[in-house]
């Protein structure tokens, strides 16, 4: 059965699938700014991290229900909670005993599953988690003899409300399906085998470190580190690519990396003492795509900037894989380089010279895939055409256009110096359409020409600007397009026809060219814009349920760890009913008529466990931070009261 039919048997399967969500919907654009302006707010003004200091939290370990073990399966999956087909098949992916992957051979599933931030979309609440996450998992596997544990990072989207309902679902000790959660708050550290660290990050929307998550960190994670040990650190959004526009974005990562895994602060002592640990794997999602940076060594000096790195256990690995279940992102506007931190941060103590990683090969979809893949939403043929993907955006153009008609007519009217915009139209003679014509073709080949003229100027590429004022432009282009149709079809109608006709017929022109025609521009416009929130729409607005996959990894008994990035190129579309007896009764669960094809995006990556270095402490100029507190910063309160005046 498909989908729709499935939606007709909630009751049964305990939630309702959801459809991908159209993020260039009227319905979506509005609620999401909504949403999002209360959370900036939450941000603000009730930050619930400063709450989770009074719940009990300690270190968890995996595997539960091994704790002796010497090996771990490890699975990571991000951006998940969107449409049902893609978020099931992924989650019957991860749920499967064994995925069979070629070379490899099979790979068993984690005994730990990492969810990497944006647990549900659009917005967060207990109705969509239910809808979105929890029922596609909990179906996916109702229950299982080796307990394995569920760990989940708040992304964005799970601050939207706050992050009331994450923490009620993921920080109450509860099951999801045959996964157990332990975790207490919105981060935490796991001690694995092999003296290897996992540690989840709460940044907030971008914010600061606060103050209890830094004393968790201080008090679980710090006193722990010996010299050798590795520590995976999974965070919500990679700012490591963003600090390639944005040079601070790194910073609060960088300041963890610094004076939590790599330094200690020793309060009896008031100095700070090196751990001889390091971070060995940096894991995101917030992108919906697989990418990874690999750390540039000394022996690779002789290599070109665009020569692909070869392999080497010893690189440190960064990890975008957000291909959980919503749309697809690009890959082709990554950068090739990062220096870390970037040499124009402005945070006060950091690594000099820069640690320099470099963009790996591949990545999912390739740049050339993510550049065909883009362009589909400006393709009227496609099913991904922003029209066709996008309905209620199409009715949106419309009524803009409308507006716009209105307007134009009204300002044609006073030029040929008449009150009535509808017998303006009428004794419009030949002149005045082709004007209106040469009007929309010179509003729309405006913005190429200012492109074309200010990429001389700065001797750079010719590229059209990608600013509000081009969208505008377009549209005003339609709509005096719209208005020489209707000059036209006006002068071949009898005269007989009185004003109203003439006025519908100019109110439907408008509709229907701002319905296809603005979409199309607007389209257009989407793709020549680079960076930014609009240049997210060019995939976003397409809304991809294919092209999915996660990250599995193994800690092996030597202490090194394998990543296998792996890709679901196709999601299920038929599903079949299986019973599930449980203590609350009988219910039914989807189950795909047959399993995901799954497949490696790259060669697997080793990582070699952090050589063990002499331990040293370092001199009074190393940190960020004083050695102590800010609060108890020893100085004579009469000279700081007038610095301060």
């Amino acid at each position: 059965m498909d989908f729709h039919e499935l939606r007709r048997h909630a009751d049964e399967l305990r939630f309702t699938p959801q459809e991908p969500v159209r993020w260039l919907a009227p319905k979506e654009l509005a609620r999401t700014a909504v949403k999002v302006c209360l959370a900036a707010v939450f941000a603000d003004y009730s930050d619930k991290r400063e709450i989770q200091g009074a719940l009990e939290a300690g270190l968890l370990r995996a595997p539960l229900a091994d704790p002796g073990a010497e090996e771990i399966w490890i699975d990571f999956v991000a951006d998940l909670g969107d449409g049902f087909e893609a978020t099931a098949s992924v989650a019957s992916a991860l749920a499967a005993d064994g995925l069979a992957v070629g070379g490899p051979g099979s790979l068993p599933r984690g005994s730990l599953l990492v969810l990497g931030g944006d647990q549900v979309y659009p917005v967060a609440s207990a109705t969509a988690y239910e809808d979105r996450m929890k029922g596609p998992y909990r179906a996916a596997l109702p229950s299982a003899t080796d307990e394995p544990l569920m760990v989940a990072l708040p992304g964005n989207h799970d601050w939207y409300d706050g992050l009331t309902a994450f923490l009620r679902l993921f920080a109450q000790e509860s099951v999801i399906g045959g996964w157990q959660t332990r975790q207490t708050r919105s981060y935490f550290a796991v001690q694995l085998p092999q003296r290897w660290w996992l540690v989840g990050l709460d940044s907030q929307l971008g914010s600061y470190f606060d103050d209890p998550q830094r004393r968790y960190f201080e008090t679980h994670l710090s006193p722990r580190l010996r010299p050798g040990d590795s520590v995976i650190v999974c965070t919500a959004e990679p700012t490591w690519v963003k600090s390639d526009e944005r040079p601070d974005a790194f910073n609060s990562l960088h300041w963890f990396d610094r004076n939590i895994v790599r330094f200690r602060y020793d309060r009896t002592t008031g100095t700070h003492e090196e751990t001889g640990a390091s971070i060995r794997l940096w894991l995101t999602g917030d992108k919906h795509h697989y990418a990874r940076y690999a750390e540039r060594l000394p022996d690779d000096e002789a290599l070109g900037a665009d020569e692909a790195l070869p392999p080497d256990p010893r690189r440190r690995q960064m990890v975008t894989c957000g291909l959980g279940g919503a749309y697809l992102s690009s890959t082709h506007g990554l950068p090739k380089a990062l220096p870390l931190p970037p040499a124009t941060s402005r945070m006060y103590k950091k690594d000099q010279p820069p640690t320099a990683f470099a963009l790996a090969q591949h990545t999912y979809p390739d740049a050339a895939e993510s550049r065909s893949l883009s362009r589909a939403i400006a393709k009227p043929w496609s099913r991904y055409w922003l029209p066709r993907r996008n309905p209620g955006f199409a009715a949106l153009a419309g009524a803009v256009q409308v507006v716009l008609v209105l307007i134009t007519s009204g300002a044609f009217a006073l030029a040929e110096g008449r009150h009535n915009p509808v017998g303006a139209l009428r004794s419009a003679g030949v002149e005045d359409l082709l004007g209106l014509l040469c009007t929309s073709a010179a509003l729309f080949l405006l913005p190429f020409a200012i492109g074309w003229w200010t990429g001389l100027l700065s001797e750079r590429r010719p590229r059209a600007p990608s600013g509000p004022v081009v969208a505008v432009l377009f549209q005003a282009a339609v709509a005096a397009a719209a208005l020489a149709v209707t000059v036209a079809i006006a002068r071949s109608v009898p005269s007989s026809w009185n004003g109203f006709a003439l006025l519908a017929i100019l109110l439907v022109v408008a509709a229907v060219m701002g319905a296809s025609l603005g979409s199309q521009l607007f389209a257009l416009w989407i793709l020549w814009t680079h960076r930014g929130v609009v240049a997210d729409w060019q995939m976003s607005g397409q809304s991809l349920d294919d092209h999915k996959g996660f990250l599995r990894m193994h800690l092996a008994r030597d202490g090194t760890l394998t990543l296998y990035p792996l890709a679901l190129d196709g999601t299920c579309r038929n599903w079949r009913f299986a019973e599930v007896t449980d203590t609350d009764g009988v219910w039914k669960r989807p189950v795909p008529e047959r399993a995901p094809t799954v497949r490696l995006i790259e060669e697997p990556v080793v990582i070699a466990r952090h050589e063990v270095r002499p331990v040293r402490k370092p001199g009074p100029d190393a940190f960020h931070l004083p050695a102590e507190p800010q609060w108890s910063v020893r100085v004579r309160p009469r000279r700081w009261s007038r610095r301060s005046q």
